[in-house]
């Protein structure tokens, strides 16, 4: 089909030419040019091909004449982008001091000189000389203003200056014509002065841009909201809040338990245990399953109904042992709180549940029991490793932390492996 539109284009391009040959040979024109007694007569035809002629030559020769000129600027140029490689090559090798020797000698050609300048200022970063790097910024800044903004603000947070990059960043931010880099560090810089409120509002360009990637934005988003979700002053702040969040962000697991615990906190136990309860029916979370376990407040007896309900399709999980243990030892039920948590250390020990163990055995009284507990938490907390004792110890007042997992079968009546 190619072919056949080519010869087709030949076969007009030639009636054309043949119609043009026709036409100027009946009336080829006449070109009479006078000047100073000198005379010159032709057609016009012959006029315009010498014109053409006549620009090609002049064409050649300017640039015969600017070739010796050009050398000294084509060779600067060609300097300048090795130097600019080389630079960068230097400055993924670690080479931070050649990388922006070789990076400041680049940038005095002007079109390589915003590039060379942001990487010779993010070497002087690397090197731990942020003033040097702040200089090489204001002379980027003429060029590329948004990037060299952008990483200004950058060496500003890490310096310990969160403040001045949130103001340096806050004008063009309300105009919504920053970079992605620069909504990034806007969010981790009003997080660090303590503003989640200014940091949440970079979420949605950061979503649509989709720079971060799903995992971190996914990371950044929790961080913003767990801090404005903590940073709620009262119960009314909370729940203000929590209903102007989207849906996709209240089902995020670390939002829900920091909102179940603040919650808690403010004495709304009822709506912690809901958000905590429909999250857990969504997908199971140690997480949520340990804040449920240690909310403060009441409704202890519904919690532990509902916990040992779980206990059905999770027999063998330490978390919500641990979460039991902890809500058996608040309703004041020792002996059902050391079976709980006995079983948690022996399928994952932890400092937590030896230090709940301890709370429980002195509250049966079994004080040398209790401070085993609690110096195998300290110690755990340290992490050392702590020795199970005798399976045989006659005083039976230690737990045998050897596995004692129950069995769990699928639905063919198979054994499931443990991890």
């Amino acid at each position: 089909m190619r072919l056949w539109r080519q010869l087709l284009l030949l076969i007009v391009i030639a009636t054309l030419a043949a119609l043009a040959w026709h036409w100027l040979a009946l009336d080829p024109g006449y070109v009479l040019v006078r000047l100073r007694g000198w005379r010159a007569e032709t057609t016009v035809v012959a006029a315009v091909l010498l014109l053409l002629l006549l620009w090609l030559v002049l064409t050649l020769a300017w640039n015969l004449l600017r070739w010796p000129f050009g050398a000294f600027s084509r060779r600067h140029r060609r300097v300048s982008q090795q130097r600019l490689g080389d630079g960068l090559v230097a400055l993924i090798e670690g080479r931070h001091g050649a990388a922006e020797q070789d990076l400041n000698r680049a940038s005095r050609l002007p079109s390589l000189r915003g590039p060379a300048l942001l990487a010779s200022a993010e070497a002087a970063l690397r090197r731990g000389e942020p003033g040097r790097a702040l200089e090489a910024l204001d002379q980027a800044a003429q060029s590329v203003p948004s990037a060299a903004r952008a990483l200004r603000a950058r060496v500003l947070r890490r310096e310990g200056r969160p403040a001045e990059a949130l103001t340096l960043l806050a004008p063009e931010a309300d105009k919504g014509s920053l970079t992605p880099n620069a909504w990034r560090e806007l969010a981790l810089a009003a997080l660090a002065t303590g503003n989640p409120a200014r940091a949440r509002t970079a979420l949605a360009p950061l979503q649509k841009s989709g720079a971060l990637g799903m995992r971190g934005f996914a990371a950044l988003e929790t961080r913003v909201l767990v801090a404005q979700i903590d940073a709620a002053e009262d119960g009314a702040a909370l729940d203000r809040l929590w209903s102007q969040l989207p849906k996709t962000q209240r089902r995020l697991p670390a939002v829900v338990e920091v909102y179940a615990r603040r919650a808690a906190s403010f004495g709304q136990t009822l709506a912690a245990m809901d958000e905590l309860e429909s999250a857990l029916r969504r997908e199971w979370s140690p997480n949520l399953v340990d804040a449920y376990g240690a909310l403060a407040g009441d409704s202890l007896e519904a919690r532990m109904q509902r916990a040992e309900a779980w206990l059905e399709a999770h027999p063998n999980d330490a978390v919500l042992l641990l979460a039991l243990g902890r809500l058996a030892v608040r309703l004041g039920q020792w002996r059902k709180s050391r079976q709980y948590l006995e079983r948690s250390l022996a399928l994952a020990p932890s400092a937590a549940a030896w230090e709940v163990l301890g709370e429980a055995c002195a509250g049966q009284g079994d004080t040398t029991a209790a401070l085993h507990s609690y110096r195998s938490a300290l110690a755990m907390g340290r992490g050392e490793i702590v020795a199970n004792p005798p399976a045989t110890d006659p005083s039976g007042r230690y737990p045998d932390t050897r596995s004692s997992a129950l069995e769990e079968r699928d639905a063919q009546g198979l054994p499931r492996l443990r991890p």
